[in-house]
């Protein structure tokens, strides 16, 4: 039996280098007692991949709005849980006057890019199961 297959090969790698690159900076951090720039960056990049996938999973609460509509919501909550936490943070640290906008654009593109993926796999899905839902119900009309 193989655990890692054509199929699942891209998503362990992404993932081991998550564990990993999560795993080495925590270590950093705890051996030289503080947390510089980079391992805040790492950090805050793994909470904005979280908040993103978060948000493309709750896709189905939204299924009776039209799909335009739908993605320009899911985007607006996450693009508002963000500006809302930096808008919190900064009061207890300064955030550069370009922040929030540097924020928002290393967080939309990704998203942009990753949204279109899901959305694209999404349809596929969808229209793979119709047609196997299709095909039950001509074998079934058959047989009887």
């Amino acid at each position: 039996m193989k655990l890692i297959t054509k199929k699942n090969i891209i998503p362990i790698i992404c993932i081991t280098y998550t564990v990993l690159s999560i795993s080495l900076t925590i270590y950093e951090i705890i051996v030289n007692g503080k947390m510089n720039p980079a391992q805040l960056n790492i950090f805050l990049f793994l909470i904005l991949s979280i908040l993103g996938v978060v948000v493309l999973s709750q896709h189905y609460r939204f299924e009776s709005f039209s799909p335009l509509t739908m993605i320009i919501m899911q985007y607006a909550i996450a693009i508002a849980v963000i500006l809302i936490s930096l808008k919190t943070a900064s009061f207890f640290v300064d955030i550069h006057p370009d922040g929030y906008r540097d924020l928002t654009l290393s967080f939309s593109i990704p998203y942009i890019i990753g949204a279109i993926i899901y959305y694209i796999t999404l349809r596929l899905e969808v229209n793979k199961q119709n047609k196997l839902l299709e095909n039950i119900k001509k074998n079934r009309k058959q047989s009887i």
